[in-house]
């Protein structure tokens, strides 16, 4: 429940302080004093977007605050979700600041006005003349229904399936259409696969193939220059070798006198030795040196073919023609497997959809066993609203939809008098009707669901005598559970309260403001009796709000 509200430089108001109690709370004022200011406030500080229009004094911030208990609405998950402090007496502020800013807090910490109004929806239900259309909505049928059905739970798990059926047929679209895709191109994809087959990409090192037909190309000036570099070597007067052979003669004669002439004898011996090597190495070489016309064909043939793939493919190496033929593999063989993977999606639906089918089942055949109760009780509390003939009909209908609460849809027939035919509501039921029926529905949740407190902006339009005293005890029971407001010019209903103020105007110093007070017994009786007969209040009028504030 909102235990207070205070407003600073807002619209009319100053500087205002209000504290609520639970039960049954009225607002009087005459038209235009102001009362709708105190809404506005309140839907401001509920999340309600806001301009400069909004500030008494264009140079001055303005702040509206209100103090919740919000111990009894089970909230913490709420404010655990949105990362905010829990507060059993929880602090809900917004300010719009000169410049035209807006800020808003919870329990001092700043918040988006998306989470300032998902916890309003939890705490305030502002109701006003123009919201009473909201009855001829299915939406708000449905609520209706699914209140006194108990179908809470059951709908909270519908719509978390819906979101996960909607999902897997959203992959399962995006899934058929990149297979149209895959489709059209399978057959260029197969093709540039078998081609990149062809080849043999793992076996090939190009480099080597590069190099081995360089060499077969160039063969006789390589043999040419080998026999040249052996004769050099194995000459029998000039060669490498001969000479070093005499050299190594002479240091071994004089090796033995001093340690650096045997090192320098060893060091041309492992020359001799190494050009010895070298030298047989050369003749082999050369001996093995053949020109085969047949395998530089093939190589030359198979590097064409490597070159060609690889000026197609935009690469340089066989690493990257690699792997461009893996992926290409790879979408070739997705096409091969879509299939498997369309049937693990419709699988997927089809589970989705039979736990759908069975929840949708459990909510309908529960609104339809709450259909009787519902006709039962908004009939009985129309009945002691002066509509003692009125009747419905609750037409609930099974389709093959999915819809955000279930497969029903609803038709909800009214009838307000004997021999009447049934309509839509919409259609049939005048404006003071369709209060007074908004009044019962809402009668009828505060009994199934823990609604927020109430706020009844003029709803009594259109009544008056009984009809208004009957409304003012309905409001009275449904604050038994609940607190509530009634903005109202009915005394009937004004003398139900519990607590009782009055909105008024004052003017000091040239400037009009926009005052509210808290009336005490005395204050009630005048006011009561100015409603009864206006502003002259006679002495019968005076006994009048006392039989009634009694």
């Amino acid at each position: 429940m909102i235990q207070s509200l205070s407003i600073q430089n807002f619209a009319l108001i100053e500087q205002l302080k209000m504290d609520f109690s639970s039960g049954l709370t009225i607002i009087t004022g005459e038209t235009g004093a102001g009362k709708s200011i105190l809404l506005g406030a309140l839907e401001l500080v509920l999340g309600k977007r806001a301009d400069l229009s909004s500030l008494k004094n264009k140079n001055e911030k303005c702040i509206i605050e209100a103090h919740f208990n919000i111990s009894g609405y089970d909230l913490t998950a709420f404010f655990s979700e949105n990362d905010l402090d829990y507060e059993p007496i929880s602090i809900l502020r917004r300010e719009i600041l000169p410049s035209g800013k807006s800020r808003a807090f919870i329990n001092d910490t700043p918040v988006n006005l998306q989470e300032l109004q998902a916890l309003g929806t939890f705490l305030i239900d502002i109701h006003s003349q123009h919201q009473t259309r909201e009855l001829s909505e299915n939406q708000y049928q449905f609520e209706l229904i699914d209140a006194l059905a108990a179908n809470v739970q059951y709908l909270s798990e519908y719509q978390q399936e819906l979101k996960i059926f909607k999902t897997h047929l959203s992959h399962l679209e995006a899934f058929q259409n990149k297979l149209k895709q895959m489709q059209l191109e399978f057959d260029y994809h197969q093709f540039l696969v078998q081609e990149l087959q062809q080849i043999s990409l793992d076996d090939i090192h190009q480099s080597e193939m590069e190099s081995q037909l360089e060499q077969l190309n160039h063969v006789e000036f390589i043999k040419e220059n080998l026999h040249k570099a052996y004769a050099g070597c194995q000459d029998e007067q000039f060669g490498a070798l001969h000479l070093l052979h005499e050299i190594k003669q002479s240091l071994q004669k004089v090796a033995g006198f001093s340690q650096p002439y045997q090192s320098l004898s060893d060091r041309i011996e492992s020359v001799y030795i190494e050009l010895k090597d070298i030298s047989s190495e050369i003749e082999l070489s050369a001996e093995q040196l053949v020109y085969d016309p047949q395998k530089a064909e093939e190589i030359q043939q198979k590097l064409q073919v490597l070159y060609q793939l690889q000026k197609k493919h935009q690469v340089d190496s066989v690493a990257e023609l690699i792997q461009i033929k893996q992926e290409l593999e790879q979408k070739v063989l997705a096409v091969d497997q879509a299939s498997e993977i369309v049937v693990q999606l419709q699988n997927e639906i089809n589970s989705s959809r039979d736990k759908l089918d069975d929840l949708a089942l459990r909510i309908s055949k529960n609104r339809q066993k709450s259909i009787g109760e519902l006709t039962q009780k908004l009939q009985e509390l129309l009945g002691k609203l002066g509509m003692p003939n009125a009747r419905f009909k609750i037409e609930l209908t099974a389709t093959d939809e999915y819809f955000f609460n279930g497969k029903d849809q609803l038709k909800f027939l009214f009838s307000a008098n004997l021999g009447s035919d049934f309509g839509l509501l919409r259609k049939v039921a005048s404006g003071g009707e369709l209060s007074r029926i908004m009044l019962s529905a809402k009668a009828t949740l505060s009994q199934y669901t823990q609604l927020p407190t109430i706020i009844f902006d003029e709803i009594d339009t259109g009544v008056s005598g009984e009809i208004a005293d009957a409304m003012g005890k309905i409001m009275t029971q449904m604050s038994l559970q609940m607190q509530v407001f009634a903005i109202t010019h009915l005394p009937q209903i004004a003398a139900k309260g519990q607590q009782h103020f009055k909105v008024y105007k004052t003017t000091t110093e040239g400037k009009t403001m926009t005052a509210i007070k808290l009336l005490n017994k005395e204050e009630r009786i005048i006011e009561i009796a100015q409603m009864l007969s206006g502003a002259a209040v006679s002495e019968s009028a005076l006994n009048h709000a006392k039989s009634l504030l009694n």
